[in-house]
């Protein structure tokens, strides 16, 4: 990366920033301008969150959430069913189901998923945890909601296979036609998994 005529404090900000995802040099540039044109307003007050951040919150020791509670808030919440749990691989993907509200149950983070290529194997996530907690008397589903992916579908299979003889049962979100898709806009691949999960009307 081109240095600023700025200084080595400068240069790192603007190295740093480039590293976030969808920021590349010359939007950490910009990033960085932004920040110390509003020093009080935005740069201290970012400064001490990341600070807060990095001393407050881990990853939950129930279900791998990011919280500064342990456990997180959705595993602490009486509320919530305790019998269902969704697998997800990322905690992004757990906020997108909050989001969504689809979900009342409890979730579990696998932290990624098996992929040969990137040396990410079945000891690298947290399936050995989620089989202990499946192994739970009041766990009566398990939600499989990994990506519709090559390495998604082959984490979903092998955590079924581990699950299997557990006695819960084990199922996979569907995949297919999203609300208001139009079918000459979908992929091949789209259309295949909306043909196989059709259901009665």
């Amino acid at each position: 990366m081109q240095k600023t005529p700025a200084g080595p404090e400068l240069d790192v900000l603007i190295a740093l920033l480039a590293k976030l995802p969808g920021l590349g040099p010359r939007s950490a540039k910009r990033a960085a301008l932004h920040l110390l044109k509003r020093r009080e307003a935005m740069m201290e007050p970012l400064a001490a969150a990341l600070h807060d951040a990095a001393e407050k919150v881990q990853a939950c020791q129930v279900c791998g959430n990011w919280d500064s509670r342990n456990p997180c808030a959705i595993c602490a919440d009486e509320e919530r069913e305790d019998g269902t749990i969704c697998v997800v691989q990322d905690v992004a993907d757990v906020w997108a189901l909050e989001r969504a509200g689809a979900h009342g149950g409890k979730y579990h983070v696998l932290g990624g998923v098996i992929s040969p290529l990137d040396g990410v194997g079945p000891d690298d996530l947290n399936i050995a945890s989620l089989a202990q907690r499946a192994s739970a008397a009041n766990v009566r589903e398990i939600i499989l909601a990994t990506a519709a992916t090559v390495e998604g579908q082959t984490t979903a299979h092998y955590v079924t296979e581990r699950l299997n003889g557990s006695g819960v049962e084990i199922t996979r979100l569907s995949h297919g036609v999203p609300v208001g898709g139009e079918l000459d806009y979908l992929d091949e691949g789209t259309l295949a998994a909306a043909l196989k999960a059709r259901r009665p009307f």
